[in-house]
């Protein structure tokens, strides 16, 4: 009888309560208060931004050993457990952008789109990363775009619009110093003529680096910020570290790891570029850069299983398809040789003479006559289009845009790349479509089946303790 009384006892104190979106007061359940007795140490979460389904399952096919008779298997086929819904808050419709994603994995609070962690009604939220260090947990971001891009913004701050890029890069200073780690791009942001955020972060005690070889002269123990482009990083495919986020996490990881645990956000950011581009080639590179990442963190999980790693997108992006036209096949080859992105080897053809033989080399592979003269073509146009609009007086050229051709010749490229890969597209933005969620390490079965993005935040808040 004593025993049993106990036990009621001990599931009567742990019964909290909650506000929900509507700031009712429910109930915990006795089972989620226990679950933070279980939860883990470490907490990575990752988010490739614009990874719908169809990259997924593009990389299974772009990764495949054509020599053997079966299509073998990913780490994202190995981890997927579930899958997550992304609508934003109803004032912005279903198809969130990633501010308003970001903050819904961030917050667990559905908003608008361009919002950076703060409700509907702009109220400010608490993120899952800021209440991790109320815990006394290390925190950190590695990312590929710029570290005050809206996913790692949504984590590490708050504001109306994320298109205030210089204000959020300034919370990160005035609102107090919120993470032990920064890793990614924004030398723009943070190294400005009216103020060098870089020199305030090292006057707080931080490190700075601005390359990946400087990643090897880190002292542990000490607080870093690391910049390593203008704004974002260097698409994977044409960076001097193609696994650049493998890179960063790794060092990132071992600036983290302390006795009180840690939370750590990582963000596969260009992934969604590449989306918005419809560059297939680009996309490849980026999945590629992620999955070794994701890799490393499941050789990490096996010897330090006190750590959770939850793996989601905030969105989809283009509207990605493998096969198109009415074509039942897709046809990766040319995409596993190819070394430069569509932009870069646009950049070479702008400034060299055409021929066959260039492109063959830029883009390795064999290419037609009929191409060569596709982006011939293109760049006859661009050039014409140069020169009729600096004829125009300034007036109209104001309200016009300055034709690009680096863009326009690249925009060919991509397509010859779609046409013989047979790859499809449907938008140069977001889907609506739900997106993977996997999982590895300590509590990973909590985010099984189908589920929304803001349950991944509301689960995270209940195992670092939040009631």
């Amino acid at each position: 009888m004593k025993k049993l009384l106990t036990a009621v006892s001990v599931v009567i104190a742990l019964t909290a309560c909650e506000k929900t979106e509507n700031n009712a007061s429910v109930a915990i359940s006795p089972v989620k208060a226990v679950e933070n007795m279980h939860a883990p140490k470490n907490i990575i979460m990752v988010i490739a931004d614009g990874m719908g389904p169809a990259y997924t399952t593009s990389y299974r096919y772009f990764n495949d050993d054509p020599a053997t008779t079966i299509i073998e298997e990913t780490v994202f086929d190995r981890l997927l457990v579930g899958s997550a819904s992304t609508y934003p808050a109803r004032v912005s419709g279903l198809v969130t952008d990633s501010a308003a994603g970001a903050t819904a994995l961030a917050t667990g609070v559905k908003s608008y789109n361009g919002a950076i962690a703060l409700d509907a009604n702009k109220e400010i939220v608490e993120t899952v990363l800021e209440f991790a260090k109320k815990q006394g947990k290390k925190t950190g971001v590695v990312v590929t775009s710029q570290i005050n891009h809206a996913t790692p913004a949504a984590y590490l701050t708050h504001n109306e619009s994320r298109n205030n890029y210089n204000a959020i890069a300034d919370s990160y200073v005035d609102n107090g110093i919120k993470a032990d780690v920064y890793f990614g791009g924004g030398w723009q942001y943070f190294i400005r003529e009216d103020r060098n955020l870089v020199d305030e972060f090292k006057t707080a005690g931080f490190q700075y680096i601005d390359n990946y070889n400087a990643l090897n002269t880190l002292k542990t123990q000490t607080p870093v910020i690391g910049l390593f482009g203008n704004k974002g990083l260097p698409s994977a495919i044409d960076d001097t570290d193609q696994h650049r986020l493998s890179t960063m996490t790794k060092k990132a990881i071992q600036q983290l790891e302390n006795n009180n645990g840690y939370f750590m956000l990582i963000e596969a950011s260009q992934i969604d570029w590449a989306g918005h581009s419809n560059d297939i080639a680009t996309a490849m590179a980026e999945m590629s850069d992620l999955a070794v990442t994701m890799e490393y963190l499941e050789q990490y999980v096996k010897q330090n299983p006190d750590t959770l790693v939850i793996l989601t997108a905030d969105h989809s992006t283009g509207g990605l398809t493998i096969g198109a036209r009415g074509k039942y096949e897709w046809n990766p080859e040319i995409l596993r040789t190819m070394k430069k992105s569509p932009m870069i080897v646009a950049d070479n053809l702008v400034e060299n003479k055409i021929t066959q033989q260039l492109l063959t080399e830029l883009l390795s592979f064999d290419v037609t006559t009929n191409e060569v003269e596709q982006i011939v073509a293109a760049k006859v146009t661009a050039i014409e289009e140069l020169v009729a609009y600096k004829q125009l007086g300034e007036e109209t050229k104001t309200s016009i845009k300055k034709p690009d051709m680096n863009k326009a010749i690249a925009s060919v490229i991509k397509k010859i790349i779609d046409v013989r890969t047979n790859t499809g597209w449907t938008s140069g933005g977001h889907t609506a479509i739900d997106v993977p969620v996997h999982t590895l390490g300590k509590r990973s079965e909590i985010l099984k089946g189908k589920i929304d993005n803001t349950d991944i935040a509301k689960q995270i808040f209940l195992l670092l303790g939040k009631q």
